[in-house]
């Protein structure tokens, strides 16, 4: 009877142990769409971690101390690339000193290295053109079938850095790529809307959507990248869009709107803020609803 007892009463303390939490890999991206992906991707095999917000420029990142101590700790630093970091990234990997996540080390991932960029200058590339990026446009993520070549990446270097998990992360991929190509079926009925439509953007940044939705940008807000309308460029939009029957201007929510409502009080045409990134309005906390949400106001708007 007494060794059944102590049976008995050490299977319960066996029971009562602690079960070992899944490893994870520590992921810190430099936008919430990647994040969002990474996420869908490693599931519960990953922490993920964004360092910028949904509604800020990623351009304009403030390096916090915070920061440094998230990517002292990461397994995986992704980042969009293209120069889009380059303000604050060389100071936060500094400030990290960890090898894992600095150029050649194993969580170092450059994500546009799965994308066919576009804008790809020729030739030299100075300061007379504005803040162009000389390897490319870096808002590739704006167009659901990049979002699809992130994921891919993501799979594949989750699995070289916890390969017991590679089928996890593997079969992760194709449920996100599956749940894209569903929602696809909503997203070609406001494609065949958008297809063609005059409309002026903001920024270059949205040309990646203009590339999947077929609407034909006839004109930017920005004389050049990163350079504010002067009066001179603001009339000559105007005329712009009289000419070509361009209903909307597209713009993100971190930047200054009153040129654009001027334009639109002459024109009559709609201002339309979109973010470019997951969480920039409430409501859209995820990359299936930033597209979806992006696609559909745009639909409304060149109607």
């Amino acid at each position: 009877m007494t060794y059944r007892i102590v049976g008995i009463m050490g299977l319960a303390a066996t029971l009562l142990l602690p079960v070992a939490a899944a490893a994870q890999l520590n992921v810190v991206t430099s936008t919430t769409d990647l994040a969002d992906i990474a996420r869908a991707v490693g599931g519960q095999y990953v922490k993920v971690k964004s360092i910028g917000a949904g509604y800020e420029d990623p351009h304009f990142i403030q390096a916090k101390p915070s920061f440094v101590l998230d990517l002292r700790k990461a397994d995986v630093w992704a980042f969009v690339g293209l120069e889009l970091e380059s303000g604050w990234m060389p100071l936060l990997l500094d400030g990290a000193r960890n090898p894992k996540i600095r150029a050649g080390g194993t969580g170092y991932l450059d994500v546009s290295k799965a994308i066919d960029v576009i804008d790809v200058p020729k030739g030299g590339v100075d300061r007379s053109q504005g803040d162009v990026h000389a390897l490319g446009n870096p808002h590739y993520w704006l167009n659901p079938d990049n979002g699809i070549d992130i994921a891919k990446l993501f799979e594949d270097r989750f699995a070289k850095l916890d390969a017991k998990h590679a089928a996890v992360f593997q079969a992760n991929r194709k449920v996100f790529e599956a749940q894209v190509k569903a929602t696809e079926a909503q997203w070609n009925t406001m494609r065949a809307q958008t297809k063609g439509k005059p409309v002026v953007a903001w920024h270059a940044s949205w040309k990646y959507l203009a590339e999947y939705t077929g609407v034909n940008i006839v004109g930017y807000m920005e004389p050049k990248p990163g350079v504010p309308p002067s009066p001179s460029h603001l009339a000559a939009l105007i005329a712009t869009i009289r000419k070509t029957g361009a209903k909307v201007i597209i713009m993100e929510p971190f930047y200054d709107r009153k040129m654009a409502d001027f334009v639109a009080k002459n024109t009559g045409v709609k201002v339309l803020v979109l973010p470019s990134s997951v969480g920039g309005v409430k409501g859209v906390d995820s990359y299936l609803k930033l597209i979806s949400h992006n696609l559909s106001q745009l639909a409304a708007a060149v109607k």
